[in-house]
């Protein structure tokens, strides 16, 4: 098994996610937020175990900067926008994992629309990062993300648990999904992922008490932790959130 030690603190771990702005354009940014630079100096307080980022947005300001160190980069490999949706999403390949280890990544991840018409590009495009990865002791993460036209009508928490499970069939070290909305579909969804991790995304922001019960919910049902974006960097306090995120998963 591929070495998670440097992207988990005993263990555990709390990423910060800022690989929004291709997806969603700029209308999660406010004048702060906006610039990379204030988001590696929330990023490098000390509560992070990682940070993930888009291919342009690591080569122009974390690669400059000799992060390497003490914040490691978790580069995203693929990435769509959100104006050509439709019901069956692909977001492609556009960053190799040879350039992702140039620009200074500790681990990569990729996103697989589970539902999707077009899994097997996903499938095939997952499999070859995998492969090159591990030949390389780089941890690969998969964003499991339900959606698609084979997932309407269907139990969003039966798949999620579906898709936890597909991230350990194909490979991947740790899946990344979203909060099915309760403890007990979380924890099967942990336990269908077997000895692959699962991290939790925070996704839109909402207020601190339901995103602070959620992580709570989410560490008890076994996972190892949170990545969480605009629940950190859109709070007007971002460290005072991030310090009560990290309490609770580091209690």
């Amino acid at each position: 098994m591929v070495d998670l030690s440097n992207l988990t603190k005993d263990g555990k771990a709390l990423f910060l996610a800022y690989d929004q702005g291709m997806e969603h354009g700029p209308s999660d940014f406010n004048d702060e937020n906006v610039d990379p630079n204030d988001i590696l100096a929330i990023a490098t307080s000390g509560y992070f175990t990682g940070v993930i980022f888009q291919k342009g947005t690591a080569e122009k300001y974390y690669s400059n900067n000799n992060f390497e160190q003490h914040l490691p980069l978790i580069l995203k490999l693929n990435g769509k926008t959100n104006l050509v949706n439709g019901e069956d999403p692909y977001s492609p390949q556009i960053c190799s994992v040879s350039e992702a280890i140039e620009i200074g990544a500790a681990a990569v991840g990729y996103t697989i629309y589970v539902g999707s018409s077009h899994e097997p590009e996903m499938f095939k495009e997952f499999s070859l990062i995998e492969k090159e990865a591990h030949d390389k002791n780089i941890p690969v993460i998969g964003w499991m993300y339900i959606r698609g036209s084979g997932a309407k009508g269907k139990s969003i928490k039966e798949l999620t648990a579906y898709g936890a499970r597909l991230g350990l069939e194909m490979g991947a070290d740790i899946v990344k999904i979203k909060y099915p909305g309760d403890e007990k579909s979380l924890r099967w969804a942990v336990e269908s992922a077997g000895r692959t991790k699962v991290v939790v995304s925070g996704g839109e922001k909402k207020d601190e008490e339901t995103l602070l019960k959620t992580v709570k919910i989410c560490m008890d049902a076994g996972a190892i932790g949170m990545a969480v974006g605009r629940n950190i960097w859109q709070n007007k306090d971002p460290l005072g959130i991030a310090e009560k995120i990290k309490q609770i998963i580091w209690p």
